[in-house]
């Protein structure tokens, strides 16, 4: 009896083990404890009833070879420092810059890396209580408050990013389910905005602001139901995933103000949101515990991820680790435009260290060897590394029911047919994707495993037609777009305010503009204000369609590791070249040297 308590108090003790390493098929990565970030007073603070750390960084270009900068904020608190990553042990008493607010808290923050110099950087925080503020922790400046008197809207600010490439336009998302466009240059105004009607669609509308003088907020998108939780541009600067407490993924072309797509999540609301380095997959993940990758050509899910035991908060893609190998010369198919998109793509990633990504000739039946290295931490306090590999991909064989392994050491071989049964040894451990299909999944989607079914071949794809009318191929909704962009061209210019001017191109002159594109603005538009009729979506009517699979219609990945990594929820997952950086709700900012990147005064 003793013996069995004393195990089962040494299980309990393990299970509770905060994890300082683990390995991956790359190597070991470490946690660096002298590069922990965190308050100086290091005073316990309610986490519970705090809003989540969130930590944003940018380089400011500093001729010392020193140029890395992060933000946090703890509680009441916003900390802006040097960040030494493995180089040096962080001095957390000499903050650039600190500042403490009564009344309202920070929420979320964004550096314009476009602007960011050694003497001056701009950083846009978002607060609990609505407003959102323009700084400078550098000169110690406070430019702007936006929505000081709360006018646009009241409630709390939940993702603030700049727009790819401007100077001065930044995207601002609400628990209200609001999305606002603001110009830094522009005031908001004494009284509350009107506004008109632009564009809507399958609950989603939005509206220009209707005053005699240009003022904030430019746009107001309103988006599904209840709190619209994150958001993220495609690499291109050129599209917009939203998630939604409505557990709906939307994707919209930015410019154009059109729906591109949608998934539904498994259920619950969906939380966080991120997009692969070219652009062509989006992994979101939520309530359901679950991390989901859709594919933006396709418009469809491709695949699942079962891990985390808890609410999924961030989901990010390692730009370092992602790769593709290919043992011949690249063959193409596809328009030249698309080529173009290769070749640039390349050219960015040329001179670091990141792989870049090229596109697959379907018709090509080459072994090509494709990775992407995506991560995610939750409410459980753990952190996962999911491998997305050929396999899921590229399917060349149907999924079959039964469950088979795939060992990423070796993705050029052909996936298993699924006849293997639950698998044998050698494709386990570090360093092996395991993929499952699970029959009649528990509610929760954490049923991971169960008897096998017959290898029965799974029912055929559902038609388009059970989509949304606008989740068509790219090319197709590109295409669209275009025309609709000449369409509207001569009804737009009453609002050239709108014009996205300062928005810069990186890779053309810098005197070109790229005009923002509007919709058709209905004559009627003053009288559907704000009459937007949104219709709840049952979710047992999405359940087994295109907008939401069923578990076992998919591929259900499991994780490359699943690590115990704090003792309080996790809210913050960045990729760095040499470090991975988690924060966890205790206000701890942890720094994981990569494999070989330990230094040694450490």
């Amino acid at each position: 009896m003793q013996i069995l308590k004393m195990a089962a108090e040494g299980g309990g003790k393990e299970m509770n083990e905060i994890k300082t390493q683990f390995t991956t098929r790359e190597g070991a990565y470490k946690l660096l404890a002298h590069s922990e970030y965190s308050r100086p007073n290091r005073v316990p603070f309610n986490s519970q009833g705090s809003n989540p750390v969130k930590v944003s960084f940018v380089n400011v270009n500093d001729q010392s070879g020193n140029g890395d900068r992060i933000c946090f904020n703890v509680g009441r608190e916003l900390y802006f420092y040097i960040y030494k990553g493995v180089r040096k042990a962080a001095d957390l008493s000499k903050p650039i810059d600190k500042r403490i607010y009564k009344g309202t808290q920070p929420t979320c923050h964004d550096f314009n890396h476009l602007t960011a110099t050694a003497e001056s950087v701009s950083l846009l925080v978002g607060f609990s209580a609505g407003q959102v503020q323009l700084i400078d922790p550098i000169k110690k400046e406070t430019s702007k408050l936006f929505n000081e008197e709360r006018l646009i809207d009241k409630s709390r600010v939940t993702c603030v990013k700049w727009v790819p490439g401007s100077e001065s336009l930044f995207l601002v998302a609400h628990s209200s389910g609001n999305m606002y466009l603001y110009n830094v240059e522009h005031t908001c105004g004494t009284t509350a905005p009107h506004y008109q009607l632009l564009k809507q669609g399958d609950n989603y509308a939005v509206h220009t602001c209707k005053s005699k003088s240009t003022r904030n907020p430019l746009l107001k998108w309103m988006v599904g139901e209840g709190a619209l939780n994150e958001f993220a541009f495609s690499p291109d600067g050129k599209f917009l995933a939203c998630v939604s407490q409505d557990g709906f993924l939307r994707v919209f072309n930015f410019d154009a103000v059109e729906l591109h797509g949608t998934m539904k999540s498994y259920f619950g609301g969906l939380l966080c949101v991120c997009w692969s380095p070219d652009g062509k997959y989006i992994v979101a993940g939520g309530e359901d515990d679950l991390v989901t990758v859709w594919s933006f050509v396709d418009c469809r899910v491709i695949a699942r991820g079962h891990g985390h035991k808890s609410w999924v908060s961030v989901v990010a893609f390692d730009h370092y680790t992602t790769s593709v190998e290919e043992s011949d010369p690249m063959e193409f198919s596809g328009s030249d435009e698309d080529f173009q998109e290769q070749v640039h793509f390349g050219r960015d990633r040329a001179n670091s260290t990141q792989s870049h990504l090229s596109k697959r000739n379907s018709t090509d039946s080459r072994p090509v060897s494709v990775t992407y290295r995506f991560g995610s931490v939750g409410q459980d306090t753990q952190l996962c590394l999911w491998d997305l590999t050929e396999d899921i991909l590229f399917p060349h064989l149907p999924l079959s029911r039964t469950r088979t392994h795939t060992n990423v050491m070796n993705a050029t071989s052909p996936p298993a047919t699924g006849s293997g049964g639950s698998g044998s040894g050698g494709s386990g451990g570090v360093g092996a994707t395991v993929i499952t299909a699970v029959n009649n999944p528990s509610t929760n989607g954490s049923n991971n495993g169960g008897p096998n079914a017959p290898g029965n071949p799974l029912p055929m794809p559902l038609p388009r037609s059970n989509s949304l009318p606008h989740s068509a191929a790219a090319s197709t909704a590109n295409s669209k777009s275009s025309v609709m962009d000449n369409a509207i061209a001569s009804g737009v210019s009453k609002f050239a305010t709108l014009s996205l001017h300062d928005r810069k191109e990186r890779h053309h002159e810098k005197d070109h503009k790229r005009n923002h594109s509007m919709g058709h603005i209905s004559s009627k538009s003053s009288d559907k204000l704000n009459l937007l009729a949104k219709t709840k979506t049952d979710p047992a009517k999405t359940l087994g369609t295109l907008l939401c699979p069923r578990m076992e219609d998919v591929p259900l990945l499991e994780p490359l590791i699943c690590k115990k990594i704090a003792h309080e929820r996790l809210t913050v997952l960045i990729f760095l070249e040499d470090c991975i950086v988690t924060a966890c709700q205790e206000g701890f900012i942890c720094t994981w040297a990569r494999p070989g990147k330990v230094v040694s005064s450490f």
